[in-house]
């Protein structure tokens, strides 16, 4: 996986529970996700289509370094699915740990907002990274 951005969770982000609120991390993934999906389909004509099941495996607290990774899990002719890991990681040691994980879907669109082919150098790129990881 890809590191795709970095946070600290802040005191605001904080819900009633003293845990970061999930709608906060939800947007974080998001955003992340979406820079993600565009750089790689090199265009920045894409939406949310779906987001898949996100489960919180642990809590985050304030001050707490957020690493949000990504990896591209399948592409199709509009769209690209990302599965994604947001994990804690401690300053002190450099150890993390995964607090969160989702899969994310976006779609191409043109100005009509209307579905619209990935270009075929994103198709080419794609499958020349599937072969070397399939090889490597």
């Amino acid at each position: 996986m890809k590191l795709i951005n970095k946070k600290i969770c802040m005191g605001k982000d904080i819900g009633i529970h003293g845990n970061m609120f999930g709608g906060i991390l939800m947007a974080w993934i998001d955003e992340a996700a979406a820079a993600f999906a565009t750089e790689y389909c090199y265009t920045p004509n894409m939406v949310t289509l779906r987001v898949g099941e996100l489960l919180f495996k642990r809590p985050i607290k304030a001050g707490n370094h957020i690493r949000l990774y990504g990896s591209v899990a399948h592409l199709g002719k509009t769209s690209i699915s990302l599965d994604i890991e947001v994990r804690k990681y401690n300053v002190y040691s450099a150890e993390e740990t995964v607090v969160c994980t989702t899969s994310i879907t976006f779609v191409r669109i043109d100005d009509d907002g209307n579905p619209t082919p990935i270009g075929e150098s994103v198709r080419k790129k794609h499958a020349g990274l599937e072969a070397l990881v399939a090889h490597g």
